[in-house]
């Protein structure tokens, strides 16, 4: 209070001294909501670098004089006008003193006049120099609809018309904000340090609106997952657990239902073709000197899906809405990273704009891009500060690296010697490091919600699962998991993979009546049928959540492994050996990926094994000072930590 009224008497000053009489909101009637329908972004702060934009929509809203009022230092710069009279863009000026509080935004014609009430309020202390994730994180993926129930009322919400059904494997099945905030003490105890969850906000069409890719309303959460107040609170929550929140963002296409397409601002504000026209989804037309043009168009700027309008961030209006939109949910909800959906489909010099405006407010904020391609070149070419040829820098920091899932899925399940076979696979693909401009911040997976479960690709074998958790916790780059992989959770139905419906498979003990709940270690110990409904041995999931929480929460202090350099050797047997390493600690991890048992070639490594001594079992916490008489058990791997 006694704040509020210093304000006040600041501002109350600063008109008297301008000689402007202060103005009285008491005076100017309300907005109806047919006069302003909205005005995004909802609020904003001081001390932003970024300019402040305001799209305003309203029945004519284009015929009005726009004013602020309200305090000193905030101000009108200019009304840009849309080809729809339902539209203004305003751009407003914050001035260095200007005071936090209620401003309102004041349209006036023909001597009448309605206001708005807007608020800019202070930012958090430190909030420019927020960290976000980095290699010392291991992220945790959820997709929130399938994940745990926390709050049964919410499960199907009036004038949304996908209701909950558990029943359809593309539908809606009830997982909520809530669930995800009763379950943080598993996510922690896994040795998890950050959540992605896919998209939370808005998905209001028909049907198949779980995933959230199809965004009908990008300033709130969607009535079935929460609401603002409650992802905020779930931040709060995650933060007092030491765990970092990513938001999965979709700046490439909205759903077909969203608000503004029954009147957009601009003809251009997304791609309009005579007929449907989707994505040839080759984004080689990128980087390609000998592309088509018209290939290149079709690929930056044709839909996604029938369902998902592709926007045009030509449009300097439609790129400051999005830049602004990231901004805003970052600063309000105190997110720690972001994830970026199908990066490369965006217009790729605005997008180059569109990450460095978030870096430029956030120097230390990391992005994360899904660029899809089994190409480690067109990979690498994504990655900001990457030296291309043609000189474009995309200004994000880390890149998905799916080449490394691919060797993994394919070489893990794979029992031959042969070149460029078999855990081989992932030694070319990591000898091809020198073309990346950053490894640190290379994301690592061996799975997500978009690809096959990684122990059905593994032949739903634990041995070869445990050898993908442990290659995710000691390789370079940022570790991440889809939640239930750590239990070797299992696909339900195959049938229709492309579709994802099966794949995306429900938490067992995450509803209400579960015969079963995994998220508990009584639940695991019991376990004896999977997601697949197929028996498997009694506690299986509890052996290998044990196992990989041992891995992560141990590597939750390494520097050696977040920051170390790597050495690895080749081999022709099946096996991998490598080595990171620091001043300080080196990291010894041998894979047996054969059937055989195999004995470590510890001499071949003396380059950096000669001298090694007193070396401790990673996940025994045994002494154990490995030599060529060590045996590694088939489908095996042995991690020993030294100190120089």
């Amino acid at each position: 209070m006694k704040k509020t009224l210093m304000i006040l008497s600041a501002v109350a000053l600063l008109a008297a001294c301008s000689g402007k009489p202060a103005f009285d909101p008491a005076t100017v009637a309300d907005a109806t909501a047919e006069q302003v329908t909205r005005v995004e972004p909802l609020s904003w702060w001081t001390g932003m670098k970024m300019p402040l934009q305001l799209l305003v929509q309203g029945e004519n809203i284009s015929e009005y004089d726009v004013a602020i009022e309200g305090g000193a230092g905030v101000s009108v710069e200019k009304v840009n006008k849309a080809d729809s009279p339902n539209y203004l863009f305003v751009d407003v000026k914050i001035a260095a003193n200007a005071q936090p509080g209620t401003y309102y935004i004041v349209f006036s014609k023909d001597g009448q006049s309605f206001k708005y009430p807007y608020e800019i309020a202070s930012r958090r202390e430190g909030s420019a120099e927020r960290t976000s994730f980095t290699t010392a994180d291991m992220i945790y993926l959820i997709m929130p609809d399938r994940f745990a129930n926390g709050d049964p009322s919410n499960d199907s919400v009036e004038g949304m018309p996908d209701k909950a059904d558990r029943s359809k494997p593309f539908g809606r099945h009830g997982g909520d904000i809530q669930g995800i905030i009763d379950h943080l003490d598993y996510i922690s105890e896994l040795g998890a340090t950050a959540i992605w969850c896919t998209p939370l906000i808005e998905d209001n069409l028909e049907k198949t609106t779980y995933h959230g890719y199809a965004c009908t309303d990008y300033y709130h959460i969607d009535g079935r997952f929460g609401d603002n107040d409650l992802f905020k609170t779930y931040v709060e929550k995650a933060h007092e657990k030491d765990l970092k929140i990513i938001m999965d963002i979709v700046p490439n296409h909205a759903g077909s239902g969203h608000w503004w397409m029954a009147d957009v601002p601009f003809k251009d504000w997304y791609h309009v073709f005579d007929t449907y026209t989707g994505s040839n989804i080759v984004f080689s037309t990128n980087m390609d000197p000998n592309a088509s043009k018209k290939d290149l168009y079709i690929q930056e700027s044709g839909w996604f899906d029938t369902s998902m309008v592709d926007m045009n961030l030509d449009n300097p209006f439609m790129l400051k809405y999005f830049q602004q939109w990231a901004i805003w949910w970052i600063e309000w909800a105190d997110l720690d990273g972001f994830r970026v959906d199908t990066y490369p489909y965006n217009e790729k010099d605005p997008m180059s704009e569109w990450c460095a405006a978030v870096m430029n407010e956030y120097p230390n904020f990391n992005i994360v891009g899904e660029c899809w391609t089994a190409s480690i070149p067109q990979l690498a070419y994504w990655q900001g500060g990457n030296a291309n040829k043609d000189g474009f820098d995309s200004h994000l920091p880390s890149i998905m690296d799916f080449p490394l899932h691919d060797a993994m899925r394919a070489g893990l399940v794979e029992d031959n010697p042969g070149w460029g076979q078999g855990i081989l696979r992932i030694y070319d693909i990591l000898s091809h490091d020198f073309v990346y401009h950053d490894l640190s911040k290379m994301l690592i997976f061996p799975g997500n919600h978009d690809t096959e479960r990684i122990a059905d690709a593994l032949g739903k074998n634990p041995n070869r699962v445990k050898i993908a958790m442990t290659l995710m916790a000691t390789m370079r780059g940022i570790p991440q998991i889809f939640a239930g992989d750590e239990i070797m959770m299992v696909s339900d139905n195959l049938q229709y993979p492309s579709d994802h419906g099966g794949l995306r498979v429900d938490f067992p003990g995450g509803w209400p009546g579960d015969e079963i709940d995994l998220f508990t270690a009584e639940g695991r110990a019991a376990q004896t049928h999977n997601t697949d409904g197929l028996k498997v041995p009694q506690g299986q999931a509890a052996d290998l959540y044990d196992y990989v929480s041992h891995l992560f929460q141990w590597r939750k202090t390494k520097d050696v492994i977040h920051n170390g350099k790597t050495l690895h050797f080749m081999t022709r047997d099946n096996t991998y050996g490598f080595f990171r390493y620091d001043d300080d600690d080196v990291v010894f991890v041998y894979v047996n990926n054969s059937n055989e048992p195999k004995n470590v070639p510890w001499t071949y490594y003396k380059e950096i094994s000669e001298g090694l001594a007193g070396g401790v079992n990673v996940v025994t916490g045994e002494p154990c000072d490995v030599s060529d008489a060590t045996v590694v058990g088939p489908q095996s791997v042995l991690v020993v930590e030294y100190k120089r």
